[in-house]
Parts: structure tokens; sequence; C-alpha cells
């Protein structure tokens, strides 16, 4: 560090020092505040006590209510068809005159007769099984209730390790909601909350039918297929003309995913919904908020995205532009949902109807992994669900990294190692670049003293385009340029960044362990901390602190050649480069440690390629040698030296600018 940011970090630790001592409270303001936290910490203790003796006298009431339950007392359902219950978990039983009595939650209390309102009201669940999928399907709405991955279990089941798959729980019965939406008289119907009788049935057939008007009927029809995440699904409009408008008919898609993964927060961090335009093609809501927008184009397909399953539906014929739209709600803090479930999805879909007669639209449902094989199989363009970046950043990790990591865990060989082997493969393809940037680095650290003797020269900031002339003419006369370290590093950059994308959104490092990480596609954790840190998170990741460390590392290397801070106000680059590897700690401490793994092994690489090339490949006295040879050349005049660049020749006008500028100053 020089002078000048030494002063500044002074100043600033004593001004935290003073602003310290002059705000800290009195001896008389802690007793006070001590007082004050036991008066709050007895007030709360009395408060549950209440709460406590309330909640049993409450049931101790309920319990002694002995009033006959008669056909006109029902009991209440809240807005997901459940019994409603009050605090004590009585549940709550209404008249016709809508007064309440609660009874006690024991089954001897609810009448048979009563409790079939319930099962009346949110209908039959009949289950269908393929190879890869349990569906649940509900007769009321004739929708898809719940979905089953047989093949895939959650986080918490994996660390269980009791040796079997308990099937992955996509979205279960309450989370969604699918259904036809459309004015009909003076009432809009919605067939969600309607109960469809089952018209037909086989193993992997079901057919549900609804009565409408006077001889109008709408069929659901669900065809499964084996060895297969998908399901034909057909909608069947039969009668409904004059009764309907057909532009008016919409098909409704709520949902909301529940946790599946380690961390909730990062699972919510790439949810969203993803649609593909006939003509724009693929779009998708903000991932960071709540989002909305009305359809631009007719619709190829709508996706509801987590982190690493879907749910995406396709017509055969695309949805209308006119009255779709699509929504991602996140949960406040607070919200019932906010602890159990990622976000809710929302969308409207014209089915572009002709007319309510007899009228069928063709529809194809997908419940799966976000696994690229699986999903380019389906030939409909669904790996563009795959965040691995736009650009070229994509076409690096689709044509490059990911077939080269392909082949590799192809073998059968630890996930880990299959890193390892691809991190060797980038950085032996990269080698000639590190070896272009070293030997920058090395003649500008041959030079480093004369640039520093330069700067010693011209001390004055009225002698800067002196300066800058005189050490572009060091450089040009040596053969060295600042600039020759920083074209290769653009070069490897755009790896860099793609494979920032890629390891996160790949399929393949969910739920595969390597050394002490249980789950590569998560965060590895060698200690939990008694409290969360902001940013950083309440674990410890191995793998992160070794980045960093290597990085560090590898930053101390690279930044012997650089000179010190010697303009006023501007920063210091070596503090710079020092300050990003401990903030990488924070960044990285909760991504996917399959990614911090490649990070570290491939700056730990770097180090190595690095110390082999300056002891076996570049003689750093033969590279001194030579800049004296042609800096001897160009003093005598010789032909290297040649003229001057446009660059030197705008120096020197700039400089005689400024000198002339100086001088009327003066007058």
């Amino acid at each position: 560090m020089d002078r000048n940011t030494i002063i500044g970090l002074v100043l600033i630790g004593l001004t935290l020092t003073t602003f310290a001592i002059f705000n800290q409270p009195s001896e008389e303001e802690m007793k006070a505040a001590q007082v004050k936290a036991k008066q709050e910490q007895v007030k709360a203790d009395q408060k549950k006590k209440d709460t406590q003796k309330k909640k049993k006298e409450a049931k101790a009431k309920v319990d002694a209510n002995t009033i006959e339950m008669t056909a006109n007392w029902t009991p209440k359902l809240d807005e997901n068809d459940e019994f409603s219950k009050d605090s004590s978990g009585s549940f709550i039983y209404q008249d016709t005159l809508g007064n309440e009595k609660l009874v006690a939650a024991t089954s001897k209390m609810i009448p048979d007769s009563l409790r079939e309102v319930k099962t009346a009201n949110q209908g039959e669940i009949i289950t269908l099984e393929t190879d890869k999928l349990i569906i649940d399907f509900d007769t009321k709405g004739a929708q898809i209730a719940q979905v089953r991955l047989k093949e895939f279990q959650s986080f918490d089941n994996f660390v269980k390790e009791d040796g079997k798959i308990d099937p992955l729980v996509l979205f279960q019965r309450g989370d969604a909601s699918q259904g036809l939406t459309f004015p009909m008289g003076n009432k809009n119907v919605n067939t969600a909350k309607e109960i469809f009788e089952v018209k037909s049935q086989s193993e992997s057939k079901i057919v549900f039918e609804l009565k409408k008007g006077d001889k109008g009927s709408i069929e659901f029809v669900y065809q499964l297929k084996n060895n297969a995440y998908d399901l034909d699904f057909d909608i069947n409009i039969k009668g409904l003309s004059g009764q309907v408008t057909p532009k008016n008919v919409i098909y409704n898609w709520e949902l909301a995913y529940r946790r599946t993964e380690r961390l909730m927060s990062e699972q919510r961090r790439v949810s969203t919904v993803c649609y593909n335009y006939e003509e724009e093609g693929f779009s998708y809501l903000s991932e960071m908020s709540s989002d909305d927008e009305k359809a631009e184009d007719d619709i190829d397909w709508i996706c509801y995205k987590q982190s690493y399953f879907s749910s995406i539906l396709r017509p055969e014929k695309s949805f209308a532009k006119e009255g779709s739209s699509f929504k991602v709600n996140t949960y406040e803090e607070g919200d019932d949902r906010d602890s159990t479930h990622l976000k809710q999805y929302i969308s409207e879909m014209n089915l572009n109807l002709k007319n309510v007669d007899n009228a069928s639209v063709s529809m194809n449902w997908f419940f799966g992994p976000n696994d690229y094989k699986v999903l380019t199989s389906y030939d409909e363009d669904y790996d563009q669900i795959l965040n691995y970046g736009w650009g070229i950043f994509r076409w690096i990790n689709i044509y490059a990294v990911q077939p080269v990591f392909n082949a590799l865990n192809s073998t059968g060989m630890a996930i880990g190692l299959a890193i390892l082997l691809l991190t060797l493969l980038i950085k032996s393809a990269l080698m000639p670049i590190q070896w272009k940037m070293y030997t920058s680095s090395a003649k500008m650290r041959i030079l480093k003293p004369e640039i520093e003797e330069i700067t010693k020269k011209y001390p004055n900031k009225d002698d800067s385009m002196k300066k800058q002339m005189e050490t572009m003419s060091l450089y040009r006369e040596s053969g060295a340029s600042p600039l020759a370290g920083c074209v290769p590093m653009l070069i490897q950059m755009p790896i860099l960044l793609a494979v920032f994308r890629f390891f996160p959104a790949t399929f393949d490092l969910r739920q595969k362990s390597f050394l002490w990480a249980e789950d590569l596609s998560s965060f590895d954790s060698i200690a939990t901390l008694p409290w969360s840190i902001p940013v950083y998170g309440d674990h410890v990741s191995l793998f992160t602190l070794l980045m960093a460390v290597t990085t560090l590392i590898y930053t101390h290397i690279n930044s012997s050649n650089m000179s010190a801070q010697t303009q006023p106000g501007m920063p210091n680059m070596k503090v710079i480069m020092y300050f990003f590897p401990v903030m990488m700690i924070f960044f990285f401490n909760n991504y996917s440690s399959g990614l911090s793994y490649y990070y570290f092994i491939s700056t730990l690489m770097s180090i190595v390629i690095m110390l082999l090339i300056k002891k076996f490949f570049v003689d750093e006295d033969k590279i001194k040698s030579k800049m004296a040879e042609r800096k001897a050349i160009a003093a005598s005049g010789g032909s290297k030296k040649g003229g001057k660049s446009k660059f030197q020749e705008r120096l020197q006008k700039m400089q005689e600018a400024q000198r002339t500028q100086i001088k009327n100053k003066k007058k």
C-alpha cells in the first residue's frame, strides 16, 4: 500500500473508534436496559401461560358440549375445502342462519353423514401409474391433483440413506388447479370447481365428463405412456353452441411448488414461468420478483420451472395471444406459504376455439427433470429453459463443455473425478493462452524498475504527458505491452462465465456426493453455525474456502508485476485484487459445491501450470537479454526502432498543447 492508502485506512479506523466511544451507553443506561429486558421477558412468559390456559378452557368447554348435531348443522369449510378449525384445533360447525359452534377434533364427534359433505365437495382421487410417473386425478375439476416422480426423491429423503427411493412429490393436492373458465348465461363457469363423472378408465387412460347446459358436455381425456415423462391431454366440448362464445373459453393453470432441494432460497432464485412464442421465440418472467405479462404472440408452450424439475403444457395448435397471460408471484414474509412453497404460478391461455358445438383441443403435459438429454429428446426447444447463459456463453456450454462432461460422466466414474478431468482438459486447451500471459507478465516485471524510475523522474502532475510518452517509448523499444496480458484474459473470460452457469443448471450433479459434499448441486458444509450471518449463511463451505485461498495465492503471484498506486484519487488495484477472493467466500457459500469445486481445481491448476511454465518453458534471463538487445538497437537508430506510432504522435501533440496552455495561464 502507498502512503495515501495507509493514511486513509488509519483515518477510517480513528473515526470508527471515536464514534464507538462517544456512542457507548453509560452505566445507568445499561442497567436500565437490563431491567427493561427482564420485565419484557416476564410479560412474555405470562402471556404464554395465559394463552395455554385459554386453550385448555376452550377445549374443556368443547368437550363438555353435548349439543346434538342435527342435519341443519354442517362443518365449515375453508378456501381449500378443508374443515375449518379454531386456534385450539376444534372444528367449526355452522347452521343455516350462520351461527357457529365448536366441536372437539375427535372422530366420534363427527357423524358419518356430515363427514361425507367434505368428500362430496372435494371429489374422489383416482391414481394412474407408469414406470416413471404416479399421477393422482381429482374428480373435482377432472384435474391433475398430484404428480410423483418414481426415479427421484427430495433432498430430505435423500439424506436418510435408507436404501430406498421415496418418489419425489412435484406438487400435491391443494397446490395445483387446472380448468376451463368461460361466461355462460349470467354465470362464470370454472370447471376446476365442478364435480366430473368418470366416463371410462383403464390402466393408462381415464375419461372425465361434465354435463353442462341442456345437451352440452365437456370431456377431459388423459392418456399416459410408459418410459416417458409426458402424457396426452384432450379436451372435447360438445353442444354448447349459442350458450358459450368460443373465443371466451380460457384454460386456467395455477400451481405452487413445494421445496424439494436442500436450500429453499436457492431453489426460489431460479424458479419462474417460461414460455415459447410462435414467432418471437423463448422468453420468461423475472426470477427475482413478482412479474406478469400479457402474451405478445401465439404460444407454443408454457413451462413452470423450478431448479431441477418442471411442468410443461404444450398444445397441438398454439394458444392464441388474445386473452392469454402469465404471472409469477413471490410470497411475502409472514404469508402462510412463505415457509413451505417456492412461488405461485398463474397462467390463462386462450384455446383458440372456432366453435363449441363439437370442438376438440389436443395438448401434452410434461412432468420431469430439467435434464438436457431428456428435454432435447422432445424436439420442442424445451432445453431453452436451462439457464446456460445467453449468446456465446450458452454456445460454449452446449457445444463444448456439456459434450465433454457428458462423455466423461457416461463412463461411470465418480462425478467429482469427471469434473476434475473436465477441468484438466479445459486448462490444457487454454495453456498456450496462459503461456502468453505469463510471458507478458515476465516482460512487465523486468521493466518494473525502469517504469518506477520514470515515475520518480516526473513526480509533478503537469508532467503526466511527458511521463506517458517516455513510458510508451520504453514499452515499444523493449517489445513489451501492458495490454498483452489482457487480451488472453479476455479470451478465457467467456469460458469462465459459461461454467458459472453450467454447473448450477446441470441435473447430473443433483444428489451426487463427492468427498465431504453430500450433494454437488447444493452447498457443502463442514460446520453449522449457531446463527445465520447475513449474505454468508449459517454454514461453512469448505470448497468455497479452498477456492478463495487458491484464488488469493494466484492473485499474489500475478500481482508481483503491478506497480503501486501513483495517481491521487485512483484506487489501488492491488488492494482491489486481494479484496475479490475474500468476497467470494460470501458469494459462493450457498452456491453449488460442484461449481466451487471446479473453480478451486481450475485455479489450482493455473498455479501449477504457471510454476511449470516459469521453471521449464520460459527463461526470464533470456527474455531480459532479448529486451536489452532490442532496446540497444532502438537506441542506436536501428531498424527495430522505426518511426513514432500514431498514438505517440497524438501524445506529443497533447503534451505540446498542455505546455502552451500552462504558459498562457502564467501570463
